[in-house]
């Protein structure tokens, strides 16, 4: 009986106990939790908080936005300046011409047998066609007393242009003309003497002498010149 019970123990020495498969996966499952919790609270770190973010940067922040916007804004407003400053530069100057060419200037601005000659006279043959010497409205087309069939355009500036004596008109009241546009033929109606077109400058209702009024605009009537033409030719 004794020796039985000596002997019992025997038969575990030497052993070790290994643990067992349900244990291992158990850690195992553990560790890999810790560890993607660990990468996660790395990366979330990484990450900036818009609470966490200081007054100082956000102001920084919003101040960079107003400069860049207030940039985009002054770089758009000079663009613009710069195409409407073209635009007026490039805008067309004011166009003065002869009101017809190979003529006789004769009778000038004055007194004449006793009485003011208030305009020019322009020797031209019957027929020959006359023109606006500057864009305006027509106030007059037709039959006009001592003047014979005339025509009166008013300018922008206030002043009007008279074409008298003429053998018939192209144009009709309160149409718009442009310099150069036709506007009737030269003739001998009404108080005349001879074919010619009788031009008179009107400026607030009074005559002006046509040579000098017209001198200022680019114009020499006695020369037959338009200047204006002449400078773009030489230039």
């Amino acid at each position: 009986m004794r020796q039985r019970l000596s002997s019992e123990p025997d038969r575990y020495r030497g052993r070790r106990r290994v643990p067992t498969p349900p244990r291992s996966r158990y850690a195992a499952v553990v560790t890999t939790a810790f560890v993607g919790a660990g990468i996660v609270a790395l990366g979330a770190s990484a990450l900036p908080d818009a609470k966490d973010v200081s007054p100082t940067v956000l102001d920084e922040l919003k101040q960079a936005s107003v400069t860049s916007q207030d940039a985009a804004a002054r770089a758009d407003n000079a663009d613009r300046a710069s195409r409407d400053s073209r635009s007026t530069d490039s805008a067309e100057p004011e166009v003065w011409l002869l009101p017809l060419q190979g003529y006789d200037f004769n009778s000038p601005y004055g007194m004449r047998w006793g009485k003011l000659h208030t305009g020019v006279d322009l020797v031209a043959g019957e027929g020959t066609p006359y023109v606006a010497i500057h864009d305006g409205l027509v106030t007059k087309a037709g039959w006009f007393g001592g003047y014979g069939n005339a025509v009166i355009v008013q300018h922008a500036d206030g002043s009007e242009a008279i074409y008298a004596h003429s053998s018939a008109v192209s144009v009709k009241e309160g149409q718009q003309v442009k310099a150069g546009d036709q506007l009737g033929l030269v003739g001998q109606t009404g108080h005349a003497y001879g074919t010619h077109l009788h031009l008179e400058i009107h400026v607030k209702g009074q005559p002006k002498d046509p040579v000098p009024f017209l001198q200022e605009r680019g114009v020499d009537i006695k020369l037959q010149v338009e200047a204006i033409y002449s400078e773009v030719a030489g230039s």
